[in-house]
């Protein structure tokens, strides 16, 4: 990525290495968990493992690693794109979300979260919270990639389910939480953030030139490798559409080309992900039917 000319975000906390010591299951278990804030992205009230502290606390200074920076650099574009296409688009006035860097485990809003959950929202709070470390673990046992464009789309991706809770989509899914449709919409509500991160890279890269060669393949491999089929394949088990809540490896890897291509944050392309006349759900694939979003 070429990020010299990128905007600097201000809402960037590291707290890496003051953590306390959080811990939680390995094995198979271990594996969901990695991947849950990634793919979910919402509300993880009542979905966060209980964690363990041992008691000591982790108060070294965040490592000068220049993470913080690159991270801020990231937020900053995504900043300045929503701003401009809320504004475009005839929404409410944009409001920031913050980021938390962190190592271990990290208390939110949302509850206390350990690293192993992933990158993850809290709508509580407004900020997203990322390990980095957790590239490591895309790159290694889930097969993406930890290019810093695929690191990019995870964060775009996550500061698109901050857009949804101002625009209300996030809304719409909660209430369908203990139903038969939660699933499906939770299907919705995750392919349309991977769409978001697609728009807010577009522009991104319309203004500043960011992308550079092998940017985008990066990006298209990790979100082929957290469809949930993908996933339950990683895990050694047959493929249950039944059971999938985030999208399929086809329809991520589409949602994030579709706004990465057109770079539409209109209300009337984002609704289409939750339409049931024009998008209908094939409970049997565990994907959206839509030929303008996914292809036929």
């Amino acid at each position: 990525m070429r990020l010299d000319d990128a905007p600097e975000s201000e809402n960037v906390d590291d707290r890496r290495g003051m953590g306390g010591k959080l811990a939680v299951g390995g094995g198979l278990g271990g594996l969901v968990i990695v991947v849950l804030g990634l793919l979910f992205g919402v509300d993880l009230r009542g979905k966060l493992p209980a964690p363990a502290n041992d008691g000591g606390e982790n108060r070294a200074a965040a490592p000068k690693d220049g993470y913080k920076q690159f991270a801020g650099k990231i937020l900053g574009l995504t900043e300045e794109v929503w701003a401009e296409q809320f504004k475009a688009n005839g929404y409410k006035s944009y409001k920031k979300p913050h980021m938390v860097l962190f190592s271990q485990g990290v208390r939110t809003g949302c509850g206390d979260a350990p690293s192993s959950v992933g990158p993850f929202y809290c709508p509580a709070d407004d900020t997203v919270y990322l390990d980095p470390t957790f590239f490591d673990e895309l790159e290694q046992k889930l097969g993406g990639s930890k290019a810093e464009f695929s690191q990019a789309y995870v964060v775009g991706h996550e500061v698109g389910h901050h857009v949804q809770n101002l625009l209300g989509y996030s809304r719409r899914t909660d209430e369908m939480r203990k139903t038969k449709r939660e699933n499906e919409y939770s299907i919705r509500l995750e392919l349309q953030a991977d769409y978001l991160a697609g728009v807010w890279a577009h522009h991104a890269d319309k203004k500043y030139h960011i992308l550079e060669r092998g940017d985008v393949e990066a990006a298209l491999k990790t979100a082929r490798s957290i469809g949930d089929n993908r996933i339950q394949e990683k895990m050694g088990r047959r493929s249950h559409p039944e059971s999938f809540n985030h999208g399929t490896d086809r329809q991520r890897y589409a949602a994030f080309s579709d706004g990465l291509k057109t770079g539409d944050a209109s209300k009337k392309k984002l609704d289409l992900y939750f339409d049931d006349e024009q998008t209908p759900f094939d409970a049997r694939a565990g994907e959206l039917r839509n030929p303008t979003l996914f292809g036929r």
